[in-house]
């Protein structure tokens, strides 16, 4: 009798042949609709979605107060373009984002659409204010997939192999990683040889760098390197960025990451959680280096578009009326007690780290560069079991957590049952092939 193709399957085929091999998908279903911390695939299946649109949803899936905005916005217009006629919503938003931004200094915003342009644009504004050319980025930090941005990408695969040449003077420095030997004093001193080998202080336009590294594995800085970073910054003239994309609007516990080493930056990109899961982007900044940019040299056609601009006043103003940023404090302590007690049980969990509610488990690393991570061997089981989760770091040997800030205590202990039932199957001599594991649920 011959097996009864799923929608799956045939959306699987068309993707095949309509969509470029180089987009990666992490797991084989598609998503029919979603609420809260929750996903439903086009079989009627439903996971824990433990990655949150990789850092997007941070206030769930279909808040209704993003819903509503973005319909209100909808029936009046969608989309004007800021460079030709101004709209209020994206002046609301900026005013909005300069009263929260870190630090005391006068703020001003740029909106965009991506991440991506969020850094490129950062580093524009930084060598307009400074009048100098090179940018300093740290190891493994992931700042965008554009050329710029990618250039100041420090992880080759996937990223970056095949995809040169780059752009000019960008250079990488040590991140602290103090149980790999660079301890926050050793990377300081790394920036001295730096500025002796490569590029001089004067030189130096602004260092760029993530509170907690993302794609790099979920690695948070340590408060005095970036204080140290502020100070070296002041001393030589040089700005600096904090790429927030993924650590802000509350995953760390604070509304950005760097608060909590008390440092004001420069220049900020944010994007990701900042709209409901609609596409925005931007840098907020102190307002005289903001203004270093004459009229028409920041912009792009669809940044801050309306639509977007509802959707982030609405998430800014559920964030304030739901304490969110209390909920993410609580959903830090409860996630890391969780991950503790998993990570007690097994030899092969090697580390639990993180900031707030973005927290990870690290795994014993794969024995070689082409073999597949026991992290990622985890994930893949967690997906039969019903739970979306992701992996980052160096050789993907981490399982990060970005579990929208609004889950729900049954969200919670429904994700951990799965992720336990997989340690179990991966860690104690199981194996879980994501395609066999998918097709035993369709069929």
């Amino acid at each position: 009798m011959p097996m009864t193709r799923s929608r799956t399957d045939d959306l699987v085929e068309r993707r095949e042949r309509a969509v470029a091999r180089g987009v990666a998908t992490t797991h084989p279903f598609v998503v029919a609709r979603a609420e809260g911390a929750r996903l439903w695939d086009v079989e009627g299946r439903e996971y824990v979605d433990f990655a949150g649109g990789i850092g997007v949803m941070n206030l769930g899936h279909r808040h209704p107060a993003v819903v509503a905005a973005v319909q209100t916005q909808l029936d009046a217009f969608t989309h004007a373009c800021f460079q030709v006629g101004m709209y209020e919503g994206y002046v609301a938003l900026a005013e909005r984002l300069n009263a929260v931004a870190p630090g005391t200094s006068p703020k001003k915003t740029l909106l965009l659409t991506t991440g991506a342009e969020a850094t490129e644009n950062a580093v524009k504004i930084a060598r307009e204010a400074t009048g100098r050319p090179a940018i300093v980025s740290f190891a493994y930090g992931y700042h965008g997939r554009t050329l710029l941005a990618l250039s100041l990408t420090n992880k080759v695969t996937p990223y970056k192999h095949n995809f040169g040449p780059f752009a000019s003077e960008t250079y990488c420095a040590p991140f602290p990683d103090a149980r790999r030997g660079w301890t926050t004093g050793r990377a300081l001193q790394e920036l001295d040889v730096l500025f002796e080998t490569q590029v001089a202080a004067r030189r130096v336009a602004a260092f760029l760098v993530e509170p907690v590294l993302g794609e790099g594995g979920f690695l948070p800085a340590p408060a005095a390197f970036l204080q140290h970073l502020r100070a070296l910054c002041d001393r030589h003239g040089a700005l600096l960025i904090a790429d927030e994309v993924q650590t802000g609007f509350g995953r760390t516990g604070t509304l950005f990451a760097i608060e909590q080493a008390e440092v004001e930056p420069d220049l900020l990109c944010f994007a990701k959680s900042v709209a409901g899961g609609l596409p925005l982007a931007g840098v907020v900044g102190r307002a005289d280096v903001m203004d270093a940019v004459p009229p028409g040299g920041l912009g792009g056609t669809f940044a801050g578009n309306p639509l977007a601009c509802a959707a982030a006043l609405a998430t800014l103003e559920a964030y304030e009326r739901e304490d969110v940023l209390g909920r993410a404090q609580t959903l830090g302590h409860e996630l890391r007690r969780r991950l503790d007690a998993l990570a007690s049980q097994y030899d092969e969990i090697v580390d639990v780290r993180g900031l707030g509610a973005m927290l990870a488990l690290e795994f014993a690393e794969a024995p070689s560069p082409g073999a597949v991570s026991l992290a990622q061997r985890v994930v893949d089981a967690a997906f039969s079991e019903g739970l979306i989760a992701l992996t980052a770091g160096p050789r993907a040997n981490v399982l990060r957590i970005l579990v929208p800030l609004v889950a729900t205590g049954d969200d919670l202990e429904r994700g951990f049952t799965a992720l336990s039932l997989s340690c179990a199957r991966v860690l104690k001599g199981g194996s879980a092939s994501l395609y066999s594991a998918s097709k035993a649920n369709t069929d």
